[in-house]
């Protein structure tokens, strides 16, 4: 399947039926009256999170989203049938925005949220409510009540516990490999990871889920490369886990084009607890490993730690590493201490 995490749809709630206009005409009933029934409400249309779903790629090929409208009044004092609901069903992490607005309508996290984004229109009301005592056979009926159009941008963020980032080539596909059920394209040239990936990792009876994203590349912020636009998958993650190729002539640059995207992205990703993982030390020596391990905390790197994908040496000390930082970003806050008053 292929994948997508933004997408343009036009949504549309169903109109109000229309109100009747009718008098009651049986035979030896000598006043009739009014009885026109109100017309139908028009159906809402809700966006719905389901299971199952991790792209937006249906929605390339359907676009146009609309609710029924509700019947019209009848006489007898018969109301209309309400419209039939539409409902919108996607992905698990999926945000809608107004596209006119920008505004943020909602935020789908959790598997059968559901939420309400365009209100059907009110059936009119038929002219037997307007029956008064000095207007006993009124023939007005009012129209059904519009429903609302509106352009929605449909952004997916994936739903992950830890993500993955680092340069093209640093290994990321090959790391989640290793230590995930994921499949993910492994090659020696860069930029083969092209979209998102999720993965489950499995440690000393625990499970987390890790993202992998697109490399990286100096001015991704700017357009260059793939962008950074993958870098949204990353906001809802408890902890980064940074590799740095160690085999590179200079790891220190290569963190740092990595530091400067993530801050010129901006979402907080930038304050988000982050594991600098020197990856591919399994190509290094030991005194190569301590000087490249030492450029990385003169350059800012607070917690390192050392690690070979292909080899899986270091990898289980990272992985609880991430499991303790996943913890940690879960726990319960402590609530606050409530001081007695004195008098």
């Amino acid at each position: 399947m292929r994948f997508l995490d933004q997408a343009k749809i036009y949504i549309a709630s169903g109109w109000g039926g229309n109100g009747c206009s009718s008098f009651r005409r049986e035979a030896f009933v000598e006043f009739g009256g009014p009885n026109g029934g109100d017309g139908g409400k028009g159906g809402d249309v809700f966006a719905e999170a389901i299971a199952g779903l991790n792209t937006l790629i249906d929605f390339r090929y359907a676009q146009h989203h609309k609710a029924q409208r509700g019947r019209n009044g009848a006489g007898r004092d018969r109301t209309g049938a309400g419209g039939e609901d539409k409902f919108i069903r996607v992905p698990v992490g999926t945000e809608i925005y107004d596209l006119d607005t920008d505004e943020l309508i909602a935020d789908l996290t959790t598997v059968g949220q559901r939420v309400l984004i365009a209100e059907g229109g009110n059936g009119g009301w038929g002219n037997a409510r307007f029956k008064t005592s000095t207007n006993r056979a009124p023939r007005q009926a009012n129209p059904g009540h519009p429903g609302v159009e509106r352009t929605l941008i449909l952004r997916l963020k994936l739903i992950a516990d830890a993500g993955l980032l680092g340069l093209p080539n640093a290994g990321k596909s090959t790391f989640q490999a290793a230590v995930t059920n994921a499949k993910p394209k492994i090659a020696d040239y860069p930029f083969t990871t092209l979209h998102p990936g999720l993965g489950v990792v499995a440690m000393d009876g625990k499970e987390f889920v890790l993202a992998d994203i697109p490399g990286l590349i100096e001015g991704a912020s700017e357009g260059a490369g793939l962008g950074d636009r993958f870098l949204g998958h990353l906001e809802r993650c408890a902890v980064l886990l940074h590799l740095v190729d160690g085999t590179s002539e200079d790891v220190v640059a290569d963190y740092e084009t990595i530091m400067g995207e993530l801050a010129g992205y901006g979402g907080g990703l930038i304050d988000k607890p982050r594991i600098v993982g020197l990856n591919k030390i399994d190509a290094l020596t030991d005194e190569e490993i301590t000087e490249k391990a030492g450029l990385l905390r003169g350059a800012g790197a607070e917690q390192i730690m050392m690690l070979s994908g292909v080899t899986s040496k270091g990898v289980p000390d990272v992985l609880r590493a991430m499991q303790r930082e996943i913890a940690e970003f879960h726990k319960p806050a402590e609530p606050e201490e409530k001081v007695a008053w004195m008098p």
